[in-house]
């Protein structure tokens, strides 16, 4: 491929043609936080946290849908980023019910690691409160509708990991929620394969195996790179 060149908070870096502003920025030693960013799931731009400014652009750019240019300029850092990113993670908290005390991933959860790391200590926003509900009907597994944040994870491990499409997203805006076959319980669902692939990439504790207890429960976020590099060893 051949190779370009860009700059990314000042530094001359290079970069494959094709790569994301994400791959360049984290091949180079740069976090961003993201939400709905998982390496070996196609992205989505959903959550918005790893918007950056670019030189020409009027408007900030999500660095995993942005393809990486010959001469970009990059700023991944900025009082005005720090400021949206904050903003992002207090309406997250607000929409819903994240309530970390009581979570069987408290410590381990993505959403409370950056928050803590973006330093949202309060939100600024009300909270919404929805009555929201919980499906358990699935032998292994349950769903909490309260602190999913639609990420859209499970729905592409699924469909392109396992390909059942057993989940997708129903509704517009603020109703908008995550739901299996059509809207049935999960329990109930004929496409499932029960291979947990949902749970382990999850962010939060919104897809959660059932026993776990308050802090208990650990996700391994590195088991899809190993299963995707795996399935392409197989296939020489």
């Amino acid at each position: 491929m051949p190779v370009i060149t860009l700059t990314i908070n000042d530094s001359l870096v290079s970069a494959r043609s094709g790569q994301t502003v994400l791959d360049v920025v984290r091949d180079n030693g740069i976090e961003l936080p993201t939400l709905c960013h998982m390496d070996g799931l196609e992205e989505w731009g959903g959550c918005r946290l790893c918007m950056v400014e670019v030189g020409g652009s009027s408007r900030l750019l999500p660095a995993c849908t942005t393809a990486a240019q010959e001469g970009m300029v990059v700023t991944t850092e900025s009082d005005n980023l720090a400021e949206y990113r904050r903003m992002i993670i207090e309406l997250v908290l607000a929409e819903r019910n994240h309530s970390c005390a009581v979570c069987v991933l408290n410590g381990q959860c993505e959403l409370q690691g950056l928050a803590a790391r973006l330093g949202v200590d309060h939100v600024r926003f009300d909270y919404l409160h929805p009555e929201l509900s919980m499906d358990t009907s699935q032998e292994r597994f349950g769903l909490d509708h309260n602190r999913c944040v639609l990420c859209t994870r499970c729905v592409r491990v699924c469909d392109s990991v396992e390909g059942a499409h057993t989940w997708d997203v129903a509704g517009r805006g603020i109703t908008s929620r995550v739901v299996a076959d059509l809207d049935r319980p999960w329990g109930r669902s004929e496409s499932c394969t029960d291979c947990g692939k949902c749970v382990q990439v999850c962010p939060t504790a919104a897809l959660f195996k059932k026993g776990a207890t308050v802090g208990e429960m650990v996700k391994e976020k590195e088991f899809l790179c190993r299963i995707l590099a795996r399935r392409k060893d197989s296939k020489g």
